[in-house]
């Protein structure tokens, strides 16, 4: 717990304050909240606006319940005079400050690693929190789960608010944890999010359409990204860029310098490199090459983009003075990741893969990668979320009828929309390939059942869109549901093992 003066007196020195409305005092602050249903007597409470609620509406109500002093914007209506306000142009930002303060600078205590990127997020950090294991507990903040050393929950979304990163921080340095992997999300660096967080190693994987009803263009959308390498590194620190992604290579010119680490699976010049890739269902081989020593890799996960994943982990770990044993080691160990190209072997049936891909290039490479182990028929079962980009819909409709034989088409999340006008605009891309082949089932588990029935040995059975989800999302109501669940079920239904 920290005095408001001191808080305030670090968020000054960041820039971060405008103007102090009121009277501070040397009141110890309690808790720092962004939701006014959260304070109790001492908070500090940040009035935080977004796109559906505006936090200086429940200053008043923040104040009732003993909030001793609130961030803002603005001064919020309705609030006494007794309350001192800390004015600034950005509270979103500067909750994830002050929250870094109040809990005495977490970041600067762990060995911080960042990803961030299109694709191969949540794959990254798994692989890299594998590693790191090596040496002791390490934290991990991204899309699937927050684990703070001493509990794992799971992730609601991948950058959690800036008071919430620093509160899962603090607790990461209580549960001695050696460091912490993190997803960076383009939303989070966009809003401020990452305020507080200092990294020593950030990763960027790759660029391709995605959340641009968000950034508006690619443009943005990279300028965005670029922010976590420019903003939140500390002194010594190390940037690691996808080579083989042209977005990456652009970094590379931005950000050139001695703290560069570059990684690849086409190019021998890079500083980590990967090749002579072999796959099957039961696994990926490559040679995995650091500074001149080479061995061979036994990853555990299929699909051959993962390649360059586990050379962003590698060159990551590698950074931050991990040896080349450790990484291997840890790489060759990892448990498969909930949801990305998670695989269900069934005996004398096909192979079943969950995967999260839900943009036209995600859904692009997991087919291809589904394709080079099936040895029968490719078959995709998908669907796409509600009031989300639209164009998404034909663009992966086309993809999947080029690379599937058969797509069984279902609902995702349709939020607020009918789920067969989405696989209506689905079928449209569809349509444009000649010979295609699917069936329409609008409910999802339905839908599963129907494509592994139709499974037999050599085939393959994709299922991608939710990934690890738990629930679908109809018209603003959750409903419990999970792919990788009823895959297991049918397994159980049809007394047919898998492993």
């Amino acid at each position: 717990m920290k005095k408001i003066n001191e808080l305030v007196e670090d968020l000054r020195s960041s820039g971060m304050v405008s103007a102090i409305v009121g009277q501070l005092s040397d009141e110890i602050i309690s808790s720092i909240e962004f939701d006014s249903r959260k304070v109790t007597s001492g908070s500090l409470f940040c009035c935080v606006p977004g796109l559906h609620n505006d936090g200086h509406k429940f200053a008043v109500a923040a104040v009732k319940s003993g909030a001793a002093a609130l961030l803002c914007e603005h001064i919020p209506d309705g609030v006494k005079k007794d309350v001192p306000i800390i004015l600034s142009s950005d509270a979103r930002s500067a909750l994830g400050a002050i929250a870094s303060s109040f809990h005495d600078h977490p970041s600067e205590s762990l060995s911080m690693v960042g990803v961030t990127g299109t694709n191969g997020k949540s794959t990254t950090t798994y692989m890299i929190r594998s590693i790191m294991r090596g040496r002791g507990k390490v934290g991990l903040l991204g899309t699937i789960t927050y684990d703070d050393g001493t509990k794992e929950i799971e992730a609601d979304r991948t950058t959690p608010e800036g008071s919430e990163i620093q509160a899962f921080l603090s607790e990461m340095v209580r549960s001695s944890c050696n460091g912490c992997v993190m997803e960076t999300s383009s939303h989070g660096l966009a809003q401020g999010r990452l305020s507080g967080c200092l990294f020593d190693v950030a990763v960027f994987t790759n660029l391709t359409p995605e959340h641009l009803d968000f950034h508006g263009d690619m443009e943005r959308y990279f300028e965005t990204k670029k922010l976590l390498f420019t903003q939140y590194m500390k002194y010594n620190c190390k940037k690691i860029f996808n080579v083989d992604d042209p977005y990456g290579k652009r970094l590379l010119r931005e950000c050139s310098g001695s703290d560069v680490v570059t990684y690849s699976s086409k190019s021998s010049s890079a500083t980590v490199t990967g090749s002579n890739i072999s796959l099957d269902v039961g696994g990926l081989f490559f040679d995995l090459a650091i500074e001149g020593r080479v061995n061979r890799v036994r990853l555990p996960l299929i699909g051959r983009y993962n390649v360059s994943n586990a050379l962003a982990a590698a060159a990551a770990c590698h950074s931050i003075g991990f040896s080349y044993d450790e990484i291997q080691r840890g790489l060759e160990n990892m448990p498969q990741v909930p949801g990305r190209m998670e695989r269900y072997l069934f005996k004398k049936r096909g192979c079943a893969i969950v995967d999260y891909a839900h943009t036209p290039d995600a859904l692009s490479n997991l087919l291809s990668a589904a394709r080079e182990i099936c040895k029968g028929r490719l078959i995709g079962v998908f669907g796409l979320g509600g009031e989300r980009f639209r164009g998404n819909r034909w663009a992966m409709g086309e993809i999947a009828a080029q690379k599937a034989d058969h797509l069984v088409l279902t609902m995702d999340n349709p939020r607020g929309e009918d789920p067969l006008s989405i696989v209506e605009d689905i079928l449209e891309g569809v349509h444009k390939v000649d010979g295609n082949s699917y069936d329409v089932i609008i409910d999802r588990k339905d839908a599963i059942y129907r494509a592994l029935d139709m499974s037999r040995e050599g085939d393959v059975v994709v299922i991608s869109g939710k990934g690890p989800e738990n629930y679908i999302l109809i018209k603003g109501k959750k409903t419990p549901y999970s792919d990788s669940e009823s895959i297991r079920n049918w397994g159980k239904y049809r007394g047919i093992p898998w492993k």
